[in-house]
Order: structure tokens, then C-alpha cells, then sequence
């Protein structure tokens, strides 16, 4: 089981500089393509760029960074972590990635999802009473422009298309992922839909998950599609030891969760909750060992073959996160290898 893929994630948080005052978000863009070309130099194998339309994550149009980080890399895959299809234009989408797979030589990979924010629905003209719909049918017409050359299609939340052939077509396959958050018709719908499923992990212990990778195998089965590689993706944060590790990301870690709290009207966030999700949860914290050892045991519990790693959380300064990429490339990734291969 020594194939595993494993990549990394960001939202393009944004971090603090020397000063300790928040960067602005030119700067984090430009810090983010910057991480990415060094993941590429590590070996690592995917980065994922999240879309948010809010003021404490910087990027809300990543297909024109991957554009960036494409030119500046030469084998990381590149996609997203998620699109937000539900409030966008699925053939617009498609375009845009249909395009940086041409221009990357066939290294695009969106995650298409419905976000876990609703600042894009009232932005972009959505109603969220349409929530379900809406994702529904535009993946079904991006599903259908993956597989077919003219395609024909009818709904009610956009105009049909009748024999529409969108350009660019695809010159080589396009790795397609449906991030899940735990909903199990969303499983299925990824079955339905013969995509893949990433399932987004992001509290809790991982391996609570395992009933959601049976049912993808239930409904692959049920459906006659053919079933392909799972992918989890959590957050976390690599240093030299556990201790500086959980100390290091506690304070970030407090500010972008007490925020995120306060509008969702949640208690505020203690550090004991914290360390007992580093412990026992979905926060890959910790030394190399520590965060490898965490990952074995979801990829083979789940029994999925990639894992993606949200390397940002809040405000972390952008030298601590090459420093976890550091870790993550050189050490992390030949440990979670080896103790794979050696069962």
C-alpha cells in the first residue's frame, strides 16, 4: 500500500508578518504560490486551494493562482480544495480547469464541492433554499462535460444547453473529486455521478468515517460505476516536536475557530478541546512521527488511498508554514511510506 498519494491543502489564510499584524492579501497570494513551488521541490503530491469569499482567507479565485503556481512547477497536481460549483457556473468551471490542464500538461484535479461558508450565495445572486438543487445539477453538468462532446441538459437553475460543445476540450483525462463532508447522499451521489470522493475530515476521529467509505463501495456496486481511489482531507501542522508543534499552532489555531465560533454561535474554543483533538481527533499536530503514525492509521482504517493535509490554520506566519512543508516533504511523507509498506 506504499502508492499512496499524498498532498496538502490551503485556504490561503491570512497570516501575520514580522510585525504581527495581518499581511495583506496580495502578499498571502503571492506567499501561497510560493509554498506550492516548494512543495513541488519536496515531491509532495497535490495542492488544493480553497475558494472563500471572506476577509480572513485570501483566495477566492484559485484557478488563477493554480495558473501561477502551474508556471513556477513541473509534477504537483493541481486543483482545489473546494470549488464552489453550487454558486457557480459549471461550464465556466469546467473551461477554466479544461484550461489548466492544458496549460499544466494534464496535472489539474478540482475538488468540487458545496463549502462549508455562505458568503458566495447572496454575492454571486443564490438563494440558499436551492442549496441541495443547485450542487446537484450543476454537478451533473459538469459530470456530463467530463465524459461527453456535445452535451444536452435541462433543469431550473440555469438555461439548458442543447448539443453544447465546451472548449477547450479535454487533451488528456482530468482527475475529477467530490468533496463530502458526511452526508451519506452525497456519497452516493459521488457513486451516481462515477467521480471521486474526498472526504473532508475535520473533526473527530477519522475513523468514524470508515461507514462512509463502505457505502461508496455499496453504491459503486448498485450503480455498475467503477470504484476509485478514496482521499481524506484534515488539517494540521508539522514541527520538530509534538510540543512545539501544539504550541506553535494553539494561538492561530484559537483566533480563526473563536472567529468562526462567534458567527456560528458556537462556545468559545478551549485549549483542552483542542489537545484532546490533537490527541485523540482529526488535527494531524505533532512531530514528523507523531503526525505519520496519525496518518497511517486513517489511511489504512478507512482503507483510502490519499491523503491531503490542510497546512494552514489561521494567522500561522508564512516561514512557520514552509517550515511544516519542510517537515512534511522531507520526513513525513517517507515515514507514512515505509510503515505502509512494512504493514
Amino acid at each position: 500500500m506504499s502508492d499512496i498519494s499524498l498532498g496538502l491543502d490551503t485556504f490561503g489564510d491570512i497570516s501575520t508578518g514580522a510585525d504581527g499584524q495581518p499581511k495583506p492579501m496580495d502578499q498571502v497570494l503571492r506567499d501561497v504560490v510560493e509554498e506550492a513551488a516548494y512543495a513541488d521541490e519536496l515531491g509532495i503530491d497535490f495542492i488544493g486551494l480553497g475558494e472563500h469569499h471572506r476577509d480572513d482567507f485570501a483566495i477566492s479565485a484559485p484557478e488563477i493562482v493554480l495558473g501561477a503556481i502551474a508556471g513556477r512547477t513541473k509534477r504537483i497536481k493541481l486543483g482545489t480544495a473546494v470549488t464552489i460549483l453550487s454558486t457557480d457556473d459549471p461550464v465556466r468551471v469546467f473551461q477554466r480547469f479544461s484550461t489548466l490542464n492544458a496549460v499544466s500538461n494534464g496535472r489539474a484535479e478540482p475538488i468540487l464541492g458545496r463549502g462549508s461558508f455562505t458568503e458566495s450565495y447572496p454575492l454571486f445572486g443564490y438563494d440558499m433554499n436551492d442549496y441541495d438543487q443547485l450542487f446537484e445539477e450543476k454537478l451533473d453538468i459538469f459530470a456530463r462535460l467530463l465524459r461527453e462532446e456535445s452535451v444536452t441538459w435541462q433543469g431550473k437553475t440555469r438555461t439548458a444547453l442543447r448539443n453544447a460543445t465546451v472548449y477547450p476540450r479535454l487533451g488528456q483525462p482530468m482527475t475529477t473529486w467530490v468533496g463530502v463532508g458526511g452526508s451519506p447522499e452525497s456519497v452516493v451521489r459521488v457513486a451516481r455521478q462515477d467521480l471521486q470522493l474526498m472526504l473532508a475530515i475535520i473533526g473527530g476521529d477519522p475513523l468514524r468515517f470508515k461507514p462512509y467509505v463502505e457505502l461508496y463501495h455499496r453504491a459503486v456496486a448498485q450503480f455498475g460505476t467503477e470504484a476509485k481511489p478514496i482521499g481524506v482531507h484534515s488539517p494540521g501542522f508539522v514541527a520538530a516536536t509534538d510540543e512545539e508543534a501544539r504550541e506553535t499552532l494553539w494561538p492561530h489555531y484559537q483566533a480563526m475557530f473563536g472567529r468562526i465560533g462567534r458567527e456560528r454561535g458556537w462556545p468559545p474554543t478551549t485549549k483542552d478541546r483542542y489537545l484532546a483533538e490533537v490527541a485523540h481527533g482529526a488535527l494531524f499536530v505533532g512531530s514528523p512521527e507523531t503526525v505519520a503514525r496519525k496518518i497511517v492509521r486513517a489511511v489504512k482504517g478507512l482503507g483510502v488511498q490519499r491523503f491531503d493535509l490542510k497546512y494552514t490554520t489561521g494567522p500561522v506566519p508564512h516561514e512557520q508554514n514552509m517550515e511544516a512543508l519542510r517537515l512534511y516533504g522531507e520526513q513525513v511523507i517517507p515515514m507514512v511510506k515505509d510503515m505502509l509498506s512494512e504493514g
